[in-house]
């Protein structure tokens, strides 16, 4: 005997949201999340330089304070359950700061010289792509739902972080080039991936990454540029003022994003 079926006609639609909505944790591919990249790039590099010279803390000290506070974010950040502004842009904003700081160790303590460091962090960006795809047969960061990809998605950021800062480093100061030129190099690079997708069909996860990349010795030039000595080609904001404008500027955009849910990605019914 078999049960007449249930007539669901006139129930009320769910609201609860989905399991890949709950499990989203990155914000749309918007203007604004490039503009937010790109002034946390800039604070990764000048509040760096902040702690650890202008406060005199040291590499060490400040390396040490901000790993932990980079563990704490990212262990908030792995435990919601959704995007949330504020969170995923702090643990950003960390991760330029370590990536920053892992660099300038390897360069100033050790004397690694930054072309190697440049390789040595591009090839291991390079294998995290790899295990990744392997792994997960898909790079999009509009998948990251699960651990084990948002665990891929924020170590590909750090060494992201850590190669731009190797390669801006080099190209600005190793070659001799200057902020402002190295800074036009970068959007000039940035600018070209754009068209190649839009115009030439680059694929659009490879045109992401490689802008990614690219946007951290940009904003790094950018703010080396304002805060350094105009001897030393800068023109001398400082980093305390440096820091505090992008700072208050990423606040102002997070918040207004956070109350606006512009770059939530939308609920499915």
């Amino acid at each position: 005997m078999h049960a007449a079926p249930m007539d669901n006609s006139n129930a009320m639609p769910s609201t609860a949201p989905t399991v890949r909505d709950m499990l989203n944790k990155v914000p749309m591919i918007t203007a604004f999340f490039w503009i937010i990249k790109v002034l946390c790039t800039t604070v990764g590099e000048t509040f760096a330089d902040f702690l650890s010279e202008t406060l005199k803390l040291g590499l060490g000290n400040t390396s040490l304070a901000m790993g932990a506070l980079l563990l704490v974010a990212l262990a908030f950040q792995f435990r919601a359950r959704r995007y949330i502004p504020a969170l995923y842009w702090l643990a950003v904003v960390l991760l330029s700061i370590v990536g920053t700081l892992i660099t300038d160790n390897l360069t100033d303590v050790l004397g690694i010289p930054l072309p190697v460091t440049t390789a040595v962090f591009a090839g291991l960006l390079a294998a995290t792509f790899a295990v990744w795809n392997y792994s997960e047969h898909d790079l999009s960061v509009t998948t990251i739902r699960t651990t084990r990809r948002e665990a891929f998605y924020w170590t590909a950021i750090l060494f992201t972080f850590a190669l731009g800062t190797a390669a801006g480093d080099l190209i600005a100061e190793g070659m001799g080039l200057g902020y402002w030129v190295s800074a036009l190099i970068f959007a000039g690079l940035i600018a070209a991936v754009a068209v190649a997708h839009l115009r030439f069909g680059l694929n659009g996860v490879v045109a992401f990454w490689t802008a990614y990349v690219l946007t951290r010795p940009l904003g790094a030039s950018i703010g080396d540029w304002l805060s350094q000595a105009p001897a030393d080609g800068g023109l001398g904001l400082g980093t305390t003022v440096t820091s505090l404008l992008f700072l208050v500027t990423i606040l102002a955009l997070v918040a207004y994003l956070a109350i606006s849910g512009r770059d939530a990605v939308e609920r499915t019914a």
